[in-house]
């Protein structure tokens, strides 16, 4: 039976909708839908998490959304949170493929976005997240009036080496073992580690209730991933990287870089957002890598820029981006 953890400090929204959506290919996720707590919707906000996060992490940023007059819809992508495992070991952050994860948004659109939410739907997405929102954005079957990625995965900091971890890992898929741990993967989630010296967060507070919050969820907050995971993220990453296809994406994009972000490189999210023809940057310069968990000060500036970038209507295409760079402009402005 599914269900969405609450802790003292991390209660979840009241009023939300939990559901069992099944993708095309059978896979169960487990997805939630909140009304706004306005009178009047302005619209619908789907969060696409970053890996290895799971729908209890985002009930504060939820409730903000609610309160400015969005609904909201979350889910666990596959192999996390309390969506369907295709491993044994619950705790091993596997997908076969990322083209999967088109499947899984596909059936929330499907079942929750298309039938039940208001318009316009946009787009807040998160690391993972937000590398499988450009590439849909890319490919041309997101289905979003507007996208704002926060610390995109377009590159992983944390590998120091990654063309020779790249090349291992297609010998080690190769041989079988896509469904394995990457090489010294263990089980233990990020999120629980000490808050001394963490990539994730500046802010102790928020970093202790997300660090609860994956006590609670259990094997929820998967640990290190596959090595199928990790071959699809370079491919994904690597798609990404190419300078014609990014100036092929439409969907007007607001991308948020984390100035002090250890685990994806800020660098080449700008030069990425350089090459959009309706993209625009805002970089916060002491965000660690979840800027939505951050200090009050770093989230404020987001939700400055997410205000202005957002609308609760939908424009006409040429109108819109014209809105959307003076909004962003004056959202950047001091």
């Amino acid at each position: 039976m599914l269900t969405l953890a609450s802790t003292p400090g991390n209660p979840a929204p009241p009023g939300g909708t939990l559901v069992v959506v099944h993708a095309d290919d059978g896979i169960r996720l487990r997805a939630a839908h909140w009304r706004p707590t306005t009178r009047l919707a302005k619209g619908t906000v789907c969060l696409l998490q970053g890996r290895a996060e799971f729908i209890e992490k985002y009930y504060e940023t939820i409730s903000e959304l609610r309160r400015r007059g969005f609904a909201v819809v979350a889910f666990d992508w596959r192999g996390q949170g309390e969506s369907q495992r295709q491993v044994s070991d619950a705790h091993r952050g596997h997908v076969a493929r990322f083209d999967d994860y088109r499947r899984d948004l596909k059936a929330i659109e499907d079942a929750i976005l298309r039938p039940l939410m208001p318009h316009p739907h946009m787009c807040l997405a998160h690391s993972m997240g937000g590398a499988v929102a450009l590439t849909g954005a890319m490919d041309g079957w997101l289905p979003f009036a507007r996208l704002v990625t926060v610390a995109p995965m377009l590159s992983i900091r944390m590998i120091r080496f990654p063309a020779a971890s790249f090349f291992l890992a297609r010998v080690l898929h190769r041989l079988g073992l896509g469904r394995s741990y990457i090489p010294f993967g263990k089980p233990a989630s990020l999120a629980t580690k000490p808050f001394a010296g963490n990539r994730l967060s500046g802010d102790p507070t928020r970093y202790e209730r997300n660090a609860q919050a994956a006590r609670a969820v259990g094997a929820s907050a998967v640990g290190d991933p596959s090595v199928a995971w990790i071959v699809g993220a370079f491919r994904a990453m690597a798609k990404l990287a190419d300078p014609r296809k990014a100036a092929s994406i439409r969907i007007p994009t607001l991308v948020i870089g984390a100035g002090a972000d250890p685990v994806c490189d800020t660098a080449i999210t700008e030069r990425f957002v350089g090459r959009l023809s309706s993209g625009f940057l805002l970089v916060l310069p002491d965000a660690r890598h979840e800027i939505l968990s951050e200090r009050d000060a770093i989230r404020d500036d987001f939700w400055a820029a997410f205000d202005a970038f957002v609308p609760g209507t939908v424009v006409s295409e040429r109108a819109e981006h014209a809105d959307a760079g003076r909004a962003v402009a004056a959202a950047m402005t001091p």
